[in-house]
Formats: structure tokens, sequence, C-alpha cells
């Protein structure tokens, strides 16, 4: 006879409970380590975005305030204004002229509001103050100056709920601010720019000395630079030869997860106090005529094509031609009026073609060399062009 089966041994209901218990504590160990290292890495990320942005502020500013002073006429001041949230200064910062030898940086996409100084019918209010600049236009060989106003400026970012959330802007000229980092930690107190002066010490030698927070703002009072009021109080801001920025950002968050990091950057200014050359003489002799002829584009457009040889001066005589200056008006006007562009000297021949121009319109063009001094040579002027 067969035995009878036995039935299949199974787990008992405390055998169960007790598997049941040791997988959810190894789970909910395995879990809190996960969440562990994901909290890390997202604070280690929010970290590196945030002193990346902190160094990309103050790489920034850097850049632009080692070229203040640079290309200036000396009339213009290279620093504007020297307060605890703002800087403003002017330097030839940026060009839209191809081959343009003076400026920093040359960008076809530059506004031409961005390109040349701020003209007296220009004044603006400097960001965060009640100071209007310029109080004066100022002209190199006649024409407007090319070195633009630059500002920087630590301000409360309206876009978060945080009453100590700061950011950092930039604005050129009368343009629009431009956000360059947020996250900053500030209050109307803080101090994020600190300067420091040329000074005598005991025995006649010269060396930096910082600027007490008390002291400012500082502001260039006198409208034209190096002018017999331009001394004492009116002149301390022009022995500023360098600046400390110290920005302190966040990552973001509140409460046990805000990160906050702090950095310092000692920026010179290498271009300021640098007397301009004055390797000039006499007013430049032109030796040459302008020819201006209606022509149409490859892309069927009208426009009008002048074209000139080299001043008598760029590569004879003197040869001390920088730049030359054209004037553009239409027939029915009757003055020139202000230049119409600025061309940097350096070519045997020249040739620059106008297309905005406007088709039944007449135009007629006005040509002068410049020298470094500034000194323009007499005008010559084209026969009138009309555009078909």
């Amino acid at each position: 006879m067969r035995a009878a089966p036995r039935p299949a041994a199974g787990f008992t209901l405390v055998e169960l409970l007790v598997a049941l218990v040791v997988f959810s504590a190894v789970m909910a160990g395995t879990l809190g380590f996960l969440r562990s290292q994901g909290r890390a890495m997202s604070l280690g990320s929010d970290r590196m975005n945030a002193v990346q942005n902190l160094q990309f502020a103050l790489s920034t500013m850097e850049q632009r305030l080692r070229a203040a002073g640079s290309n200036l006429p000396d009339a213009q001041p290279a620093i504007i204004y020297a307060g605890r949230n703002v800087v403003a200064f002017n330097a030839d910062y940026a060009t839209n002229v191809p081959n343009d030898p003076f400026s920093v940086y040359y960008d076809p996409d530059v506004p031409a509001g961005g390109v040349t100084a701020l003209t007296k019918a220009q004044r603006v209010i400097l960001p965060l103050t009640t100071v209007a600049y310029p109080d004066t236009s100022y002209l190199t060989g006649g024409i407007n100056s090319s070195a633009e106003t630059i500002i920087f400026f630590v301000a409360p970012d309206s876009t978060t709920p945080r009453a100590d959330d700061y950011a950092l802007f930039e604005q050129v000229n009368g343009g629009p601010p431009e956000m360059v980092s947020r996250n900053i930690i500030g209050s109307p107190t803080a101090v994020y720019f600190e300067y420091y002066r040329l000074a005598i010490v005991l025995g006649g030698a010269i060396s930096l000395d910082s600027l007490p927070a008390s002291k400012l703002p500082l502001r260039h009072s006198v409208a034209i630079h190096l002018a017999l009021a331009d001394t004492g109080a009116a002149a301390v801001i022009d022995s500023i030869r360098g600046i400390r920025v110290t920005l302190t950002v966040t990552n973001g968050q509140s409460g046990a997860a805000e990160r906050r990091y702090t950095l310092q950057r000692f920026m010179e200014l290498p271009n300021v106090g640098i007397a301009s050359r004055r390797t000039c003489g006499d007013a430049p002799i032109l030796g040459t005529t302008l020819t201006a002829t209606g022509i149409t584009r490859l892309d069927g457009t009208p426009a009008v094509r002048l074209a000139w040889n080299a001043a008598t001066d760029e590569y004879g005589g003197e040869k001390d031609v920088v730049q030359y200056v054209i004037w553009r008006k239409r027939i029915t006007d009757l003055t020139w009026g202000t230049p119409y562009l600025s061309l940097p000297a350096g070519n045997p021949t020249y040739v620059y073609d106008d297309a905005a121009v406007t088709s039944g319109a007449t135009y007629q063009y006005q040509l002068a060399a410049a020298d470094c001094t500034p000194s323009s040579s007499p005008t010559t002027a084209s026969a009138p062009v009309t555009i078909p």
C-alpha cells in the first residue's frame, strides 16, 4: 500500500511577521541613505552653481574695470562715482567698427548708443543715486569721445520674497540694466565695493591706502577733468587705483538647507591716471578728396559708396592721423550737424558703403582727418548724390 503524501511545509504567521519587519528595516535604511545622498548631491550642485555664478560676476566686473580710463580725452574722467554699492567709470571698452585700434573689444551687435560717450543732452541719473551725468560733452578730434560709461550696482532683487536678496547689475550709458548675478545677501548698509587710492607715506614713498566707508560716496563733481577747480576734495576720486569687491551669495535655499559663500577680489585699475599722449603737432593736412557714388548692393538695396585716399599727414609729414571723421546731410539741410561716423586710420585707401539711405533722397558727405591732440583738418565735401 502507498503512504499518503505529507502536506508541504510553509511559513508560520510569526515567521512572516519577522520577515516583514526585517525587510521594512532594511528598506527604511536604504531609502534614508539614498535620500541623504540625494540631498548631499543637491547641496553640492547648488554650492557649485552659486560659486560659479559668483566667480562669473567678479570676472565680469574685473574685465570691465581693468579697461577704466582707456582712450579718454583729457577732459573726460576715468572714475565718475565711487559708492558702497555703485561704481561708475568711463572706458573705450566695446566698438562696432571693424579694425578699431583703440577699443578693447569688437562686437558688431553692440548698439550705437553703447560705443560712444554720453553727451550733455543725453545725461542720465546714475542708478541708486541722485547724480546726473555728464555735465558736459567730451570730444576727440571734434567728434564725441568713443569711451562709454559703464556702471555696476547692487540692488534688491524684486523677483524674490526675501528682504535680503540682492542682485548685481551692469548698465552701459543710458541703456537698460542687465543682471550679472543674483542670490546675493545684502542690506541697505552693506559695503560691496572698497576703494584704494595712491597715498604718500613717510619718506615720500607711494603706497595704496584704503578709503574708509565713511568717506563714501565719492563723485567727480567738476565738469571738466583736470580743470583748475578739479583739485583737493573734488579730485580725491582721481587717485583711486584699485577696488576690492566682496560678495556673499546663497545656494537659493532657506532654513537648514541654506549655504552661504563669500568671495573677495581685488581689482587693479591699470589705465587710470595714465596721461594721454601729446606727440601731435599742428592740425592734420588732409590733401585728398571725397567721392560719393550711388550703388546697388548684391542684395538689391541701394547704398552710397564713399572713397578717399590717405591724408597727407598719415604716411608723411607729422604722420599723426589717427582717424577720419565723416558728416552726412540731406541736400535740404542747412547745417552738417554732428558727425555721422568715424573710422580708424591705417590704410592707403578707404572705402565705406553707407546703406542707411532712403530712395529718392539726395545726400552730401564731408570728410576731415583727426590727430591725437585732438585736432581736425579742414574738411572736404563730396558732390551731392541722389538715391534711385
